[in-house]
């Protein structure tokens, strides 16, 4: 029988790690009372912490994860060149517009990566997300067609998100 995580003495172990090198970096030293007390902090930091963390589903398919991540910079790429041209170019009409935007994906984590897609690519930004997760909410700078906006977002950063959460 598996020990309950939320009890045992270390639950986060590379978190644990990860504070006293910080620690002991910050304070560049390796006296036995920073040592003493890094311990203590990485000890206890995630002792009191690790009953607030909500179970999110793991990576799956690395070559999918190294695709989206290439996809999703060849995009940035691209959007950047098409708000220069929406700004720059002869034709400054912009048609800025918020879209909701249906979720499939249940999980915090996935939504975030996802919200985070759409922010980092230029001329969409995610706003809000419904506080049942059912909902994205995007700011476009330049609005043509919804249903296809909708339907890019859903198919080239969720569906593969989906995918490698597998949820």
């Amino acid at each position: 029988m598996r020990a309950n995580p939320r009890f045992r003495w270390l639950p986060m172990p590379l978190h644990s790690l990860l504070l006293l090198t910080v620690w002991l970096l910050l304070n560049n030293t390796m006296a036995p009372g920073h040592l003493v007390l890094g311990s203590f902090l990485a000890i206890t930091i995630p002792l009191l912490t690790s009953g607030m963390q909500n179970p999110q589903p793991s990576f799956h398919k690395p070559f999918t994860i190294i695709r989206y991540v290439f996809m999703v910079l060849g995009d940035i790429v691209v959007a950047n060149f098409e708000v220069a041209f929406l700004i720059l170019g002869p034709n400054k009409k912009l048609n800025p517009a918020f879209v909701a935007i249906p979720l499939e994906i249940e999980f915090e984590l996935p939504i975030t990566i996802l919200a985070s897609t759409v922010s980092l690519t230029p001329g969409t930004v995610s706003a809000e997300i419904s506080e049942d997760k059912k909902w994205l909410y995007v700011h476009v700078l330049n609005l043509t067609d919804k249903d296809e906006l909708i339907a890019q977002i859903k198919s080239r950063y969720e569906r593969p998100l989906m995918e490698i959460f597998q949820c």
